[in-house]
């Protein structure tokens, strides 16, 4: 097996209705004495995954074959990924201003400092937490009790804004509350499949593999992609739409009014399931087929086409990523893909759905338990009778819960750090120093003298670097813990092997550092009262009770027994009944151009009670025109900064360095040849990297975001959409120039 030169395996067709056939991958380094159950770490598909096991280490993976979500296949960072669990540079021993330490003296470092600002008038303000989208379930819910109830501080957000965030605030302000819609077996039952902005093919590439196989086999559904480079998925789609970079609102639009106009909205479904049709198709009527075509820059013949695919398909599958959540109007056009389904009645029915997909493997669960901002269990901030339930299950007053404002989002966080108000930053699992848009801001804040930064990881990474503290953290298959992927299924995963040296699993560093502080609820009591992993889960499963995301009757027992388990079914929404009623749902909403807050009187006046919500808002142009555009992206051999998936042979051989995709007429105009080494430049820093000629649309200049030494964020800008806060990475203005020239 080749999961380098052959990325998706070999096909296994089916049809329409047939249960997708199975495939075992496994690829082992020596044979193992034992296979320990987990899922994947290196993207958000959830497959479900084995450990083999020898002599105490790990030595190979294999797909499990019984499990929902892959059949028994891995893509290549699950083949190969593990690899890093053994890299001889882990962290072993905790860090204090560069010099190994014990526990003892790190954590008393960070006790410390935190008691001395939580001692200040406002101490809760002095606090920030910036987590990631890769730990366990049991881990965020410690550390959102520690951050709410404990200090009571509103700033605690993760590297899950960069990704998913939108994800999060179009489904909140279509149906009421988070949680996909659909589901992956909604691609055994659909005759259309749309993508937009979203490169399965390299981001979730099992899913991609259970595409290809329903398109390899009979009554094959059609396909349509929206991106304007030509990715592996736009090169397989029957309709290709290369929209220009933060135009995808205008697109969308006008694909809806040609729904309407055509006549293929089910209108009962509308009737009776759904609000704010007139508005919605006031807003869309201002955008005729020319009108989007000037725009977007397509041909209009295309459009219709996909248009046509849209409006009169059966079964409509639709999933959306980053092409739209790191783009201009990211929500707005994110709910607009919601609003095409609620149109033509695609939602709760075999392969009619929605995935508004996650870019991690426990995104997902960052939001579920509050890690990310958000209240736990999906309640409403803004809901006095929701802190009250959340005051009573942590025995604290409803003071001591921060829901005065809405969560501070991360790139708030970021900046009450800049301006001094933020004085300790806790950093776990994640590498702000890469990852973030505008790096040398983002370099500059974390040197700050009079920021303290607790860093928590498995390597030393650039962001370790600036840490006053740096705390050793073991990762998947050295711990226990679940986590849930995008289509809302829960897995087990099990320790398989011991952690190196000191390392110590998140829950058990956050645990301590509760311990230390000695929280406490109102009688006096250990605020947290949970040990161990199961503990943790049985006070989530608790914390989650009737909620959307009721976790209450999957326990580990039966996750043990049968594998991955679905919250909430196999699909939400079946009935039609949405989760917007006033007094459960999880926002009151937002204005989708401005991002204001509804209040609760204009919610309720609205009279929702399960109806979901068709939003509609206007096409704005973006800021930073051409004549070159950047958007930055993923290759299918690397994840996120590399940390993992640079140290391992195989897929850092596949993709070792940045490169820059041009189209050959901006490359010609600029006198560039292919190969060439080349400087792309921005307002805010300059790249090196050897240029890629490619069908990349026209004015449009494509970085993949991995690489620390040539970081595309070092041209990214500080700006975020103003509804889901997540930063645009699609829209920074960029010149290219030869080297020497």
């Amino acid at each position: 097996m080749d999961r380098i030169q052959d990325p998706w395996g070999a096909r296994t067709p089916y049809g329409a209705g047939e249960s997708w056939p199975s495939r075992a991958d496994e690829y082992t380094v020596d044979t193992p004495e034992r296979w320990v159950p987990t899922a994947s770490l290196l993207h958000s598909n959830g497959d479900g995954i084995d450990i083999g096991v020898r002599g105490g280490r790990m030595v190979g993976v294999r797909g499990r074959v019984a499990d929902r979500v892959n059949h028994g296949r891995l893509d290549p960072k699950d083949v190969y990924g593990w690899q890093a669990n053994l890299s001889r540079d882990r962290l072993t021993r905790p860090l204090l201003h560069n010099r190994e330490v014990s526990w003892d003296e790190a954590m008393g470092a960070v006790v410390e400092r935190a008691k001395e600002l939580a001692a200040t008038p406002g101490g809760w303000g002095r606090f920030g937490f910036y987590t990631t989208g890769q730990l366990f379930a049991e881990e965020y819910y410690t550390l959102g009790v520690i951050g709410k109830a404990g200090l009571g501080t509103p700033h605690m957000d993760g590297n899950t804004r960069l990704c998913t965030a939108t994800s999060a605030a179009a489904l909140k302000a279509s149906f009421g509350t988070d949680g996909q819609p659909g589901s992956y077996t909604d691609v055994d039952h659909c005759d259309a499949i749309a993508l937009w902005g979203h490169n399965a093919a390299e981001t979730q590439a099992v899913l991609w593999m259970r595409m290809l196989d329903r398109r390899r086999g009979p009554n094959p559904p059609a396909m349509l992609a929206v991106d304007p480079r030509p990715t592996p998925v736009a090169r397989e789609a029957d309709v290709h739409l290369p929209v220009r970079p933060g135009t995808n609102l205008a697109l969308v639009n006008g694909l809806i009014r040609l729904v309407l106009r055509n006549g293929w909205a089910d209108d009962d479904y509308v009737a009776g399931h759904t609000l704010g049709l007139e508005e919605l198709e006031r807003v869309v009527d201002a955008y005729p087929l020319d009108v989007v075509c000037s725009i977007c820059g397509l041909e209009a013949a295309d459009v219709e086409r996909a248009a046509e695919l849209l409006g009169t398909s059966d079964r409509l599958l639709s999933t959306v990523l980053q092409g739209f959540y790191q783009s201009h109007q990211a929500t707005a056009s994110a709910v607009a893909v919601n609003n095409l389904h609620l149109l033509r009645g695609m939602i709760g029915r075999p392969g009619a759905g929605v995935l508004q997909m996650n870019g991690q493997p426990t995104a997902q669960n960052t939001r579920e338990t509050g890690a990310d901002g958000d209240l736990p269990g999906f309640r409403n901030w803004d809901n006095p009778e929701h802190i009250r339930e959340l005051a009573g299950l942590w025995n604290v007053d409803t003071a001591t819960i921060p829901h005065w404002a809405p969560p501070t989002h991360a790139m708030q966080i970021w900046r009450y750090a800049e301006q001094g108000s933020i004085k300790m930053l806790w950093i776990s699992g994640t590498n702000p120093a890469v990852s973030l848009p505008e790096l040398s801001r983002i370099r500059r804040i974390l040197a700050r003298p009079d920021l303290f930064v607790v860093a928590q990881d498995i390597f030393r990474t650039e962001t370790t670097e600036f840490a006053d503290v740096v705390l050793p953290a073991a990762t998947w298959g050295e711990k226990t813990g679940t986590f849930t992927n995008a289509d809302r299924t829960v897995h087990l995963s099990e320790k398989a092997v011991d952690p190196p040296g000191e390392a110590r699993a998140d829950l058990d560093i956050f645990l301590d550092f509760a311990r230390r502080m000695d929280f406490r609820d109102r009688d006096g009591g250990p605020l947290i009262t949970w040990t161990d992993p199961e503990s943790a889960y049985r006070a989530w499963q608790r914390c989650s009770a009737g909620r959307p995301c009721d976790y209450t009757a999957i326990t580990y027992d039966r996750l043990r027994a049968e594998g991955g388990i679905q919250w909430g079914g196999e699909r939400l929404y079946t009935d039609g009944v949405f989760n917007t009623a006033s007094d459960y749902c999880e926002t009151y909403g937002h204005d989708l151009t401005t991002g204001a807050e509804n209040t609760a009187e204009s919610h309720r006046a609205k009279r929702p009670d399960g109806l979901a919500f068709l939003l509609a808002a206007p096409f704005e142009p973006p800021p930073e025109e051409y004549p070159l555009r950047l958007v930055t992206g993923r290759t299918i051999y690397q994840f996120h900064t590399r940390t993992k998936t640079g140290r391992v042979g195989q897929l850092d051989a596949a993709a070792p360095a940045v490169w820059v995709e041009v189209n050959p007429a901006d490359a010609k105009a600029c006198g560039i040849a292919d190969g060439e080494r080349v400087r792309v430049e921005s307002d805010r820093g300059a790249i090196e990297a050897p240029v890629r000629l490619a069908d990349i649309r026209p004015g449009t200049v494509f970085v993949p975001f991995h690489y620390a030494d040539q970081a595309a964020n070092e041209l990214t800008k500080t700006t975020w959409d103003p509804v889901s806060k997540q930063p645009r990475f699609k829209l920074a203005a960029v010149r290219l120039s030869r080297i020497g020239h």
